[in-house]
């Protein structure tokens, strides 16, 4: 099985670039209604996964200094993401896929250029194993 055949393209995942503030931030992952979001960078090159968590304790850790009023004034590159989403090659094997879909909600795609393509998400994996023991049970019991 091929990695493309999980992939969810660039154009429908919600990102953000290390140049956007904090008040961009969240309400892009408002809107979308996500607690993380891809953060790439100008040439579109995948830079890590910001989370709600991240944003909200280096605003509890501004001790006061940075509100949803004034997030406008501050910016996404100064805010230290806590996990290391690490992404896979387009051309990875499932195997490297799995692996990191156990511990990330879903994972970033790039091609041979570091250049981000899209994401996985972990439910596809879920979802397709499912059908996979599914129709090895149909099999098993029909026979």
């Amino acid at each position: 099985m091929n990695i493309a055949f999980f992939l969810l393209p660039k154009q429908e995942v919600a990102t953000v670039t290390s140049d956007a503030t904090l008040r961009q931030t969240l309400e892009r992952m408002e809107y979308h209604r996500f607690t993380a979001v891809p953060i790439l960078t100008k040439d579109g090159k995948y830079k890590g996964t910001v989370t709600e968590g991240d944003l909200l304790w280096h605003m509890k850790n501004s001790k006061g200094e940075i509100t949803f009023e004034n997030a406008s004034k501050y910016y996404l590159k100064d805010v230290p993401l806590r996990v290391d989403i690490k992404p896979v090659s387009i051309d990875a094997n499932m195997g490297d896929l799995i692996n990191l879909a156990k511990a990330q909600n879903f994972v970033p795609v790039v091609d041979d250029m570091d250049r981000f393509i899209g994401i996985v998400r972990r439910s596809q994996i879920i979802e397709y194993c499912e059908n996979m023991v599914s129709k090895e049970s149909l099999n098993t019991n029909s026979g």
